[in-house]
């Protein structure tokens, strides 16, 4: 049952009133789709696909790692009605693997919403200047157009989840409306040299590393399980987090799937790999350059003014992530309580989207002071970052998963497939991805091999530093 919409906290003491909401499945899947970002994964993560995997087999890389994230829902999502409470990973790390764990967990977190955050702050920024160029406008510093849309992140993260998702809900449609226009104008006109699967073959598939395809492809899935961060806000959690999880996988996968299978057949199976290498050498752009050819100017145009609300809505859905994830942790008397208050009107975690806003404030004015490039620097590195934390938080829920119905077998009767096949499948898949993106952690990152190591250890250093944490934490309340 949702909290009474009047009633509200004032102080931290006060402040024990949920957050409340009737977000819906639709809304959620909107939320978590953006923080995707899909128009920024089809320009941007399927030519490297392309260049650095299996060249026409690509779109296999997206659909393996589809069926993995998939396989590992399955087990999310049966825990999901015996976790009662918002946090996402930290509230199943909890549940099932102890409060230490927990804790660790939830700073890996912190650190890869954070980091993923920041980054596309950077590519956002440059992204707003290109445009700008492209159409004759000024150039400034990427920082000052990262600045400028942190202020009105700011402003929507701090009022209720509902104009959050409305915003998201209409920028999500129209960058995915733009693409299948896009794929559709592809389809019909039958690419370069007609229509065919030949990217689904196992001739194709295994041309190169598929394991490149797979790691770009995850890193494209980052934040779709955020869907039960929003547990307190959502209409019916034991029905909404379920469906808005599934749907959100299978949205993702099949959207990214179908896009990287077209702009292989729009450059030709045999051209595509050296059209995608072009878009790395800065020498074109595969998708741009796509949509010109096929679709015509005017959708080009559009497709790039498009990128930047597709940027944008990635970020405002991670700040809201990343205060709900405060806010649960304020509420665990793990971070200070006052963090942990609702407002008054607006039944937002208001004080922990301030705080969210003035730790992204800080980073992004750090990385313009200290001149880094907004792409490799910013958003490379940081990107690089979150794809290891996100795989390790996904790896620690799916063992959580095991261990709690190992604990609970009764809850596990009849669920073989659910309670134990699954999450076991996931764990081997999540590791097999771990190892494809340390392999290939330089492709990540563009940095070198030393400071990838360093951005690599992030999230390992993290969840030690939570561990610790957690076991002050308990021995204090012992």
């Amino acid at each position: 049952m949702l909290t009474d919409p009047e009633v509200h906290a004032t102080t931290p003491q006060q402040g024990k009133t949920n957050l409340s909401g009737r977000l819906g499945t639709g809304a959620i899947v909107f939320m978590v789709i953006a923080a995707a970002a899909p128009l920024t994964v089809v320009g941007g993560n399927v030519p490297l696909a392309i260049a650095g995997g299996p060249g026409a087999g690509a779109p296999v890389g997206f659909a393996l790692a589809s069926l993995v994230l998939l396989v590992f829902a399955v087990g999310f999502v049966t825990m999901t009605p015996h976790v009662p409470q918002a946090g996402a990973f930290y509230a199943y790390a909890t549940r099932g693997l102890g409060d230490r764990v927990g804790v660790g967990t939830a700073a890996v977190a912190l650190v890869a919403y954070t980091a993923v955050q920041v980054g596309v702050y950077g590519y956002l920024g440059w992204a707003v200047n290109d445009v700008l160029h492209t159409f004759g406008g000024p150039s400034l510093p990427w920082w000052v157009w990262a600045l400028a849309a942190l202020g009105v992140v700011a402003l929507l993260g701090y009022r209720h989840i509902d104009l959050s998702s409305k915003v998201l809900g209409v920028a999500l449609v129209l960058e995915i409306a733009v693409v299948l226009v896009l794929d559709a104008g592809i389809f019909a006109r039958g690419g370069a040299h007609g229509v065919d699967v030949e990217s689904f073959t196992p001739h194709a598939a295994f041309s190169g590393p598929l394991g490149v395809a797979v790691l770009f492809a995850v890193t494209g899935f980052i934040g779709f399980e955020a869907t039960a961060v929003f547990r307190d806000e959502a209409r019916d959690p034991e029905r909404t987090i379920p469906r808005a999880t599934y749907l959100a996988v299978l949205i993702i996968g099949g959207f990214y799937t179908l896009s990287c299978w077209a702009l292989v057949l729009a450059a030709g199976t045999e051209d595509a790999p050296a059209v995608a290498q072009k878009t790395l050498d800065g020498q074109g752009n595969m998708l741009m350059d796509t949509a010109q050819a096929y679709v015509g100017t005017a959708l080009r145009d559009v497709m790039q003014v498009l990128l930047l609300s597709s940027l944008f809505a990635c970020v405002l859905s991670f700040h809201n992530v990343i205060a709900r994830y405060t806010f649960t942790l304020a509420r665990k008397d793990l971070l200070p309580a006052r963090l942990g208050v609702v407002h008054p009107r607006h039944h937002s975690p208001s004080v922990s989207s301030v705080v969210q806003t003035v730790t992204a404030l800080v980073l992004v004015v750090c990385c313009a002071v200290a001149g880094l490039d907004p792409l490799v620097s910013v958003f490379g590195s940081m990107a690089g970052v979150a794809t290891v934390g996100m795989i390790l938080l996904m790896l620690i829920t799916s063992i959580a998963v095991v261990a709690f119905f190992a604990r609970n077998a009764r809850l596990a009767s009849g669920k073989v497939w659910q309670t134990r096949i699954a999450p076991v499948l996931a764990v081997a898949g999540l590791l097999t991805a771990l190892w494809l993106v340390f392999s290939n952690f330089t492709l990540v990152t563009g940095v070198g091999v030393g400071a990838s190591a360093v951005l690599g250890v992030i999230p390992f250093l993290a969840f030690v530093a939570g561990l610790v944490r957690g076991d002050r934490g308990a021995r204090g309340r012992g």
